[in-house]
């Protein structure tokens, strides 16, 4: 009789349904991919801000919205990559968004609640020093290259030997449409910078995208507003702290908020000094929740987290500080719109916190020069994507405190 049994259970079994863990669902998900090669060839890829840019997919509050972002320079580099390869770089095409997203229910005046869920990495990245981009960019003016190999455990390079950075990733651009009341002011305040002298990168057509709305005869090509710059509605904030698990809160300036991302950063310094982080391309997930009318007491996007800035502090490292010395004669390029020759002959400047950064960064890669045997190049990628520039005190005059932090165990802990 148990024979028996057994049997008919064994002829019984494999015509049932058995059901494992993976058959059990929740989630009501929103999808947006990337299509085609590059941001061009993307009808779900835009590159400038303004509120004509049509959203390319609706989701709920609450949904779980995948989005598959691009890397920062929509580039075409690989593992073989080298210096020579950033002279295609076209800096118009900067930076390729995702999006955007329309949020059922939001309004102008609300305010947006985005969880980041999590963050999956390509397997390459790339962390690159532009001629007449970067922190240094006066003592770095040549092209250079450091191409990644990615997991979630680390990232290595055969150009960065001995030297592991851990996975901290998130998006250095997320953020939210303007509106035609914030492109008018942000464009008129940015316009009155750059006729003084500063850096503001006005409109430009070159590269827009989407051509329709932005690009060279565009419906609004004289207002879309270049996304390098961070502003009110997010955008290319580069704030590490923005990792998996915590909520950024973002004001609504159209209704839908016309949500975004891209430009994600595998790991990032504090400073992103060499003007980029490990840059990759992702897929970003992401749920959000509607603050009505909360977006009137946001003058800028807010973020709250949980353990993740403690996580991501060393348990070993190497700290300089900076205060704003510079050297008679030199000229910040920081503050050459300045215009001044007092500010050029000075030694030591007053209550200047880009200066310290300046000297804390430059001793930081002579540090790294003279005890790892780094080249200098190498000092200031490893310094762009793994050492933090913050603020130690700036009530101390004339001399602010910024100090520089390398996390020491990214060097391989077994070396000698």
């Amino acid at each position: 009789m148990r024979i028996l049994y057994f049997l008919v259970l064994a002829l019984f079994i494999p015509f049932c349904a058995i059901a494992d863990t993976t058959d059990s669902k929740w989630m009501s998900k929103v999808e947006v991919t990337k299509k085609g090669t590059h941001c061009i060839d993307d009808p779900n890829c835009f590159n400038r801000y303004h509120p004509a840019i049509p959203a390319v997919a609706r989701a709920n509050p609450g949904d779980i919205i995948i989005i598959h972002s691009r890397d920062a320079l929509d580039s075409q580099f690989t593992l073989d990559s080298i210096a020579d390869d950033l002279s295609t770089v076209d800096l118009g095409l900067v930076h390729p968004m995702t999006g955007p997203v329309y949020i059922n229910g939001a309004k102008r005046g609300d305010a947006l609640e985005v969880e980041l869920i999590d963050i999956i990495p390509d397997e390459y990245g790339y962390t690159v020093i532009v001629p007449g981009f970067g922190f240094l960019r006066d003592l770095y003016p040549d092209p250079y290259i450091v191409n990644w190999k990615l997991t979630r455990v680390g990232a290595v390079s055969d150009g960065m030997p001995g030297i592991t950075i851990p996975f901290e990733a998130f998006p250095g651009s997320i953020g939210v449409l303007p509106g035609l009341p914030e492109v008018k002011a942000w464009k008129e305040r940015e316009a009155n910078l750059a006729g003084a002298g500063g850096i503001a990168l006005t409109p430009s057509t070159g590269g827009a995208l989407p051509a329709a709305v932005c690009g060279e005869g565009g419906s609004h090509a004289d207002d879309c507003l270049r996304t390098i710059p961070p502003r009110e509605n997010g955008g290319n904030m580069d704030v590490q702290q923005m990792q998996i698990g915590t909520k950024i809160i973002f004001p609504c300036f159209i209704d839908g908020c016309g949500l975004f991302t891209g430009d994600v950063h595998y790991a990032q310094g504090d400073g992103e000094v060499s003007g980029t982080a490990i840059e990759m391309g992702a897929i970003n997930v992401l749920r959000t929740r509607i603050l009505k009318g909360k977006g009137k007491d946001l003058d800028m996007p807010v973020t709250v987290g949980d353990d993740q800035i403690r996580d991501m502090e060393p348990t070993r490292y190497y700290q300089t500080l900076g205060i704003p010395l510079k050297g008679a004669g030199v000229a910040l390029p920081y503050h050459a719109y300045l215009g001044s020759e007092k500010l050029t002959n000075l030694d030591n400047l007053s209550e200047d916190l880009t200066a310290a950064a300046r000297h804390a960064l430059i001793q930081m890669i002579d540090y790294l020069v003279r005890e790892h045997g780094l080249t200098r190049e190498q000092a200031y990628i490893l310094c762009s994507v793994a050492v933090d520039l913050r603020v130690g005190q700036v009530v101390d005059v004339p001399n602010f405190i910024i100090t520089a932090v390398l996390n020491l165990n990214v060097f391989d802990k077994y070396r000698d």
